[in-house]
């Protein structure tokens, strides 16, 4: 049976830390003009009900840079609109790739095709999960720090499936995790009731005052209000968020050398100003860039265990 990565759940924290040692090394070899052809010939495909620019784009890059090459299909030319049985779909196109990305609004949907699929699945964004950013995060926070464990890393936002990522990120991790939310938009109930029987020992926290939340904060992080999908509900969250901007005077509420984070689109004037984002102590540029090389580590850990 192919691994799949769903959810950071299918990974052990051994194999996690294995994987970001993979991806520094990958990194420092990229660097220095070196590009180690580890999957020569080998079959990316790309299925993505939803746009993107980094996860297309860097998954597309790491297969390359790696000696294979990718095929992108939207949910309309893989069949997925109807045309098709999932099933099939799985069937058919595993048969002709060696790894498969899905963008796609369910989680569901992903964890159905990887049942069907013969070779391994990765979750590129679902609604309730984002494993790849996560590990971007990781990599880019133990660059910076020099260690994962013991970090605080702070979310000002919505409970989304980019923090239930690094919630269980950080459980894996021996790191701190604090969200905070305004009522309404916490990480669910079952999710954190989840972590917890997996991670006895996870320091995650929920909280409503963002100052108060990074206060010990060795990284802060925030999303857009209105992901892909919530198009509607932009107005109702900007009222709701209208207090969980992160701007200057958030930031000096944080360790005087903590770090801003983002996993992007970002909206200036929004969730962050632009002198926050912009400014020398924000990571953001080095978390997208991050995707390819965390990628990197990750295409040639599933192919390795194929």
């Amino acid at each position: 049976m192919p691994r799949h990565l769903t959810s950071l759940y299918d990974l052990t924290p051994d194999e996690l830390q294995a994987l970001l040692a993979t991806a520094a090394d990958l990194k420092s070899k990229y660097k220095a003009g070196d590009r180690p052809q580890l999957l020569p010939g080998r079959v990316l495909a790309q299925l993505f009900e939803k746009p993107s620019l980094r996860t297309r784009n860097s998954f597309e890059a790491a297969i390359v840079n790696l000696g294979g090459s990718g095929i992108f299909l939207t949910t309309a030319e893989a069949g997925l609109n109807g045309r098709e049985s999932l099933k099939d779909v799985a069937t058919v196109l595993s048969s002709f790739s060696d790894v498969i990305t899905m963008r796609t609004f369910s989680q569901q949907l992903i964890d159905q095709f990887a049942k069907f699929s013969s070779c391994p699945v990765i979750n590129a964004l679902s609604d309730e999960r984002h494993p790849c950013q996560a590990l971007t995060d990781l990599l880019t926070i133990q660059e910076t720090r020099g260690e994962l464990q013991g970090a605080h890393l702070v979310f000002v936002g919505d409970g989304n499936n980019v923090a239930m990522s690094l919630a269980i990120a950080a459980a894996m991790t021996d790191m701190k995790f604090t969200l905070a939310v305004p009522s309404g938009y916490e990480m669910p109930a079952d999710f954190l009731s989840d972590l917890t029987t997996r991670y006895p020992k996870a320091d995650v926290h929920q909280v409503s005052d963002p100052k108060q939340a990074v206060a010990s904060a060795d990284f802060v992080y925030t999303d857009v209000w209105a992901s892909m999908g919530q198009e509607e509900e932009q107005k109702l969250r900007e009222k709701a968020f209208a207090e969980y901007q992160v701007n200057s005077a958030v930031m000096q509420q944080a360790n005087k050398d903590a770090l801003f984070m983002h996993c992007l689109p970002a909206h200036r004037g929004e969730e962050v100003t632009a002198d926050v984002i912009d400014a020398t102590d924000s990571v953001v540029w080095d978390e997208a860039e991050n995707r390819l090389h965390a990628q990197k580590a990750l295409l040639e850990f599933l192919m390795a265990k194929k």
